[in-house]
């Protein structure tokens, strides 16, 4: 396809619909992600669970946040990126410093992401009180990754960026 850096004409509505529909689908799961981490967040900042969830139900929510999440991003590394990755280097694996900077991020966010669920779990079989002091400091140094990752990821798959390396027949005939 093109050089990143060339000029593309403009695209007709369906084309852009066409080539921006990985964007779109992936938007929709970041999306869960970021109304389940706001709702987390905010009982943090405020001192307070949602006033229609019981202690179970919050617990409940972090860990289904943490799993899907989990779950997303193996099937992201599984199938997608590599499929990407035959054309687009935002996708590549490498070592260290050499893996594409999407990648590095999904390690930021599981370095953070598994000592959260961890809490989450010990607080659930009773191990550990709950405090939401505490799982504040669980979410505070992977949160920034984390959006970041969320809006960069639906960025990058979006149609400026897919017609750069994709026909719109190969959209079409991605297997997903």
């Amino acid at each position: 396809m093109s050089n990143a850096t060339e000029q593309l004409p403009p695209l007709s509505p369906e084309d852009f619909r066409i080539f921006n529909a990985l964007s779109e689908r992936m938007n929709q799961f970041h999306n869960y992600f970021r109304r389940s981490w706001t709702l987390l967040w905010t009982a943090c900042e405020t001192g307070r669970r949602p006033q229609n969830m019981t202690l179970k139900q919050f617990l409940n929510e972090g860990l289904q946040f943490a799993q899907g999440l989990t779950n997303h991003h193996g099937i992201e590394e599984r199938f997608v990126f590599p499929y990407l990755a035959q054309k687009m280097p935002e996708f590549r694996k490498g070592k260290g410093g050499g893996a594409a900077e999407l990648l590095r991020q999904h390690e930021e966010i599981h370095a953070g992401l598994d000592g959260f669920a961890e809490y989450l779990n010990e607080c659930r079989r009773g191990e550990v009180e709950f405090n939401l002091g505490v799982l504040k400091s669980k979410m505070e140094t992977w949160g920034d990754v984390l959006w970041t990752h969320l809006d960069q990821e639906v960025k990058t798959l979006g149609a400026e960026n897919m017609r750069r390396y994709w026909t719109k027949e190969d959209i079409q005939a991605f297997p997903w």
